[in-house]
Parts: C-alpha cells; structure tokens; sequence
C-alpha cells in the first residue's frame, strides 16, 4: 500500500496529556478522524476526502486542509 504523504504536518491533541501527534499523510489522517465521535460536517468531508485520496481522485495536500479544518472544528489542532 502507498502512503499518500503531505506537508507540512497538522499538529493534533491526542487522548494522552502533554503528546502532540503531528500528522503528515492521509493514512493517519483517517486513523486520527475515525477516533472522533462527533462527526461534525468537516469531519465528515475530511473522511471522504481520505477515501477518494486512497483511490487518487484527491490530492493528499486536499486531505492535509480538510483534516485541518475537523481538528480546529473538533478543537484538537496545535496551533
């Protein structure tokens, strides 16, 4: 499986005190959307943008600003 890089990473809060997680492709992008229960309209356009990403119909820098997007929607980006 390729792995579908962008840069530069977005920087997220995870479920752990004090670590930051600083995403740079699509693969983990999915993985970091799919823990979100709230599936707010960001998230839900950053998750179909991953899955048209996998099938190259999107860039990985469309998925990078997506997924941006959800993480400030979802309050988990490092600024």
């Amino acid at each position: 499986m390729v792995t579908h890089w962008f840069s530069p990473p977005v920087y997220v809060k995870t479920d752990r005190p004090g670590v930051t997680y600083g995403c740079n492709n699509v693969e983990g992008a999915a993985e970091e959307l799919m823990k979100s229960t709230k599936m707010r309209p960001k998230w839900r356009k950053a998750v179909q943008l991953c899955a048209d990403a996998f099938q190259d119909r999107v860039t990985p820098e469309e998925v990078r600003q997506a997924f941006e997007a959800a993480a400030r929607e979802e309050g988990v980006l490092r600024e």
